[in-house]
């Protein structure tokens, strides 16, 4: 009886000490170095896996008493995918909290306004951390999204936008999207009763328009009062960005006159009557906002000022005058967007 008893506590003791043991051992601080480590968890990674890469690199000691501690806990039926990052001091138990967690590192990318969807694209693809699904705005995917219309232009609302490791630019082009029908959606809701636009496809064609002609909120809605009035009346709209929209590559930053008498361009309002096909930007909201609400006025002119702003005339007399005075003496200091302000 007693060799039993003895038995019994010579057990419990050395169960007892091996908990102490492996406690120590998964309270204990991974070996990590002084700058925080990046850790990558791969969708459908093991937790032995991963405890193994690991150790290989020097950063964890007895692999198998965190495996089994995890097994223990649930917490090894929990790993999420992801990157983490691992700070000096981080405890066995910590770490397996972490990955259990979901606490993945999270980055951002910025789509500005006034941006052609290929521009987004090609910010999208030089992120480097994006994978990369879509290879031009024609892809079926993209003209899924935006069906029954012919082009993506203009579908995608422009923002920032937080990702993580793993995501793709289609991932982000379809939050953007979405965020772009919500928009627009609401925007058209709240459109002037008189508003010269037949639909809300229309409101994002004029929206991309008055976008690329100004990156100054408050002159939004004068530019789309100038379009809105033009459109009333039959007039082209005869705006130089459509143009150079339907030159695409072939555009060599000088727009010349034989561009403006080219009929072959779709988006040539210099020779079109309405709208042109489709968008020809990512408008933002304050541009969506402005091309259902424009400002009333008797304005059918605007020629660029040289210091980012605007000058408005109601008479083609004015106008022309406004031409010769900013346009045909241009200054030195001339440039498109106000000071402070970035470009489109």
């Amino acid at each position: 009886m007693k060799a039993l008893v003895a038995g019994i506590a010579l057990v419990t003791a050395l169960t007892g000490a091996g908990l102490l043991w492996s406690y120590r051992i998964i309270q204990a601080p991974l070996s990590l170095p002084d700058s925080p480590v990046v850790l990558e968890v791969k969708s459908g990674q093991s937790l032995k896996s991963l405890l193994l890469e690991l150790e290989a690199d020097g950063f964890l000691h007895r692999p198998h008493v965190l495996a089994l501690w995890a097994r223990w806990q649930g917490l090894d039926r929990q790993i999420q995918a992801g990157e983490y990052e691992l700070h000096p001091g981080l405890t066995g138990a910590s770490f397996l909290n972490l990955l259990a967690s979901g606490a993945v590192l999270s980055y951002r990318i910025t789509l500005p306004e006034g941006i052609t969807l290929s521009d987004a694209l090609a910010r999208l693809h030089k992120d480097g951390r994006l994978a990369r699904e879509i290879q031009h705005v024609d892809d079926p995917r993209l003209l899924d999204l935006v069906a029954p219309h012919e082009s993506a232009e203009g579908w995608f609302l422009p923002e920032t936008y937080q990702y993580v490791t793993g995501d793709t630019d289609l991932d982000i082009l379809r939050r953007a999207h979405k965020l772009m029908v919500q928009a627009l959606n609401q925007a058209w809701t709240t459109r002037a009763a008189d508003v010269p636009l037949n639909d809300p496809y229309e409101a994002l064609i004029l929206a991309s328009i008055v976008e690329r002609e100004t990156s100054v909120a408050e002159e939004r809605p004068q530019i789309a009062g100038v379009f809105s009035r033009r459109l009333e009346r039959g007039m082209r709209l005869q705006t130089d960005p459509t143009v150079i929209y339907g030159l695409g590559a072939a555009f060599d930053g000088n727009l010349k006159r034989r561009h403006l008498r080219d009929a072959a361009n779709r988006w040539n309002t210099y020779q079109i009557k309405g709208l042109p096909p489709s968008p020809i930007a990512l408008p933002g909201v304050s541009a969506l906002r402005a091309a259902v609400n424009p400002e009333a006025g008797d304005t059918l002119y605007f020629v660029a000022r040289g210091d980012g702003y605007h000058v408005f005339s109601a008479s083609l007399e004015e106008h022309n005058a406004n031409v010769r005075r900013y346009q045909l003496s241009r200054k030195a200091e001339y440039r498109s967007t106000p000071s402070g302000k970035g470009t489109k």
